[in-house]
């Protein structure tokens, strides 16, 4: 089931709204509301949040329920995403939400987000300036990697199972893929 609109308002009157554990995000002045995720989607969230947290202790990772308030018509909730510790770009506001262009920002493709993720989020996080960005895609097993050169995202490549990828914005860090997506 796809999303489906609510209301149009600012990035300052969507941060009024009251606290909700549902995921609803501002995406160009319109309110999103989503379907939960369905169970594989959740299972390569919880996967990836674990050995990305293990392999990089420094800076902060966060996942799907944390806003990022990324400009005035734009408050997002990446399913995952990874502030460096000396990021002048992003940062906590009041214990509430992040404010900013996250440093790396994962997005799993789910049925309902797809066109979004690859579309809309794509375009809205290459403008606002987050440095990687990874589209997993959670039933075929591979992470599309784009790294930012000169504002525009340019595609690293596409990596499946028994492949292995560098972060550059994990200091070099070399990634393979079984271990982030399998099991």
């Amino acid at each position: 089931m796809a999303d489906f609109t609510l209301t149009q308002m600012t990035a300052a009157e969507f941060l009024e709204l009251p606290e909700s554990n549902k995921i609803i995000e501002l995406i160009n002045g319109e309110v999103i509301v989503a379907l939960s995720p369905i169970d594989r989607h959740q299972k390569r969230l919880s996967r990836l949040y674990l050995k990305l947290g293990t392999l990089v202790e420094t800076g902060e990772w966060r996942f799907a329920l944390a806003d990022v308030h990324i400009d005035g018509l734009n408050v997002v909730q990446p399913d995952l995403f990874w502030v460096s510790p000396d990021s002048e770009s992003c940062h906590l506001v009041d214990d509430r939400y992040w404010h900013g262009a996250p440093d790396l920002i994962i997005e799993i493709l789910s049925p309902g987000t797809t066109r979004q993720d690859r579309d809309t989020k794509y375009r809205l996080y290459e403008k606002n300036g987050v440095r990687e960005y990874w589209i997993v895609d959670a039933e075929e097993l591979y992470i599309e990697v784009y790294s930012l050169h000169n504002s525009a995202f340019k595609r690293q490549g596409v990596f499946g199972l028994g492949e292995k990828f560098e972060s550059t914005v994990l200091n070099g860090l070399t990634l393979q893929v079984d271990a982030l997506l399998k099991g």
